[in-house]
């Protein structure tokens, strides 16, 4: 099974943001990198003219490399940003569906996460428009996954394998809102906190996490224990999400997983010091509910 890196979801640096991309490219077992800006267009210009050469670089270093779509468009310039996307000549993987009126019909693209690709018709439709790859949403339980595999027929299927899952999206910035900042006037507060800003119920108990205007989950996602199974149900590669620190020991870990040199256990104890949120879930997989944990290692 091969590795793709997804797109960063928080804001970083852009200084932090050239040197993960300069760094992945010498990594060894990352198979696709997927870059670019996923959740806020305001975001963008602060790291814009550093993607091509984060692109060149990572080719060179014979990577497979694609630029993710926004989740949600809702501005003019937002549709231009859509649209110039596929003039790059550079595979697109698309994560909001109003990015398709942009390919041209013989364009492949990637379709990502964030599409809601829940049964074999709407799989059939994207395959035919052109999809090359598809990474299968998180909250799927394994038995759709096995189910869109076998539709999916030679064309890779791609699963969530680690990071803080993308829950919702919306036109509002939660991090604006909680700092009292109109949304035009947010600050970039969220560079606060590139991983996602914990967020507690009233009864001090963990809930969610928040980025801009997305919304993530609280603990992080690890399906190292569900490996097996994956493998068994045709999922050809484990989509890794980019955290701002620790990172590169996490693709490590996995790529001795799928070597076969550690098994799940080791990993997800070596993994949780470095987990968002100090905790792992993996129940969409197989659990009573999203937030479920499976395996062995995790804070009480």
């Amino acid at each position: 099974m091969d590795l793709t890196i997804g797109p960063v979801q928080g804001f970083w640096e852009a200084g932090h943001w050239s040197d993960f991309y300069a760094r992945l490219a010498d990594t060894p077992g990352v198979k696709k990198v997927v870059l670019g800006e996923l959740v806020c267009s305001k975001r963008l210009p602060f790291y814009q003219t550093r993607i091509p050469e984060a692109v060149e670089r990572l080719q060179t270093a014979g990577k497979e490399v694609a630029l993710t779509s926004l989740a949600l468009v809702t501005l003019k310039r937002e549709r231009k940003m859509t649209a110039e996307l596929a003039e790059t000549g550079i595979e697109v993987e698309v994560n909001d569906l109003t990015a398709l009126p942009h390919l041209p019909e013989t364009s492949p693209f990637s379709v990502g996460p964030l599409v809601n690709v829940y049964n074999e018709g709407t799989l059939s439709f994207l395959k035919q428009r052109g999809a090359k790859s598809f990474c299968l949403p998180p909250e799927l339980p394994l038995g759709s996954l096995a189910r869109l595999v076998q539709a999916a027929g030679s064309t890779p299927v791609e699963a969530w394998g680690w990071g803080r899952l993308p829950l919702a999206i919306s036109g509002r910035c939660y991090h604006a809102r909680y700092h009292d900042r109109p949304k035009d006037q947010c600050q970039f507060v969220c560079a606060d906190d590139p991983d996602g800003l914990a967020v507690d119920t009233l009864d001090d108990q963990k809930f969610l996490a928040i980025n801009g205007v997305q919304t993530l989950s609280d603990p992080c996602a690890n399906m190292a224990p569900d490996y097996e199974d994956l493998k068994t149900a045709g999922i050809r590669r484990l989509r890794l999400s980019p955290q701002h620190t620790g990172f590169f020991n996490i693709i490590a870990l996995f790529h001795d997983l799928v070597s076969g040199r550690i098994d799940a256990e080791e990993l997800s104890a070596r993994a949780l010091p470095l987990a968002p949120g100090g905790a792992f879930c993996n129940g969409f997989l197989s659990g009573a509910n999203g937030i479920a944990w499976s395996g062995q290692a995790r804070t009480p």
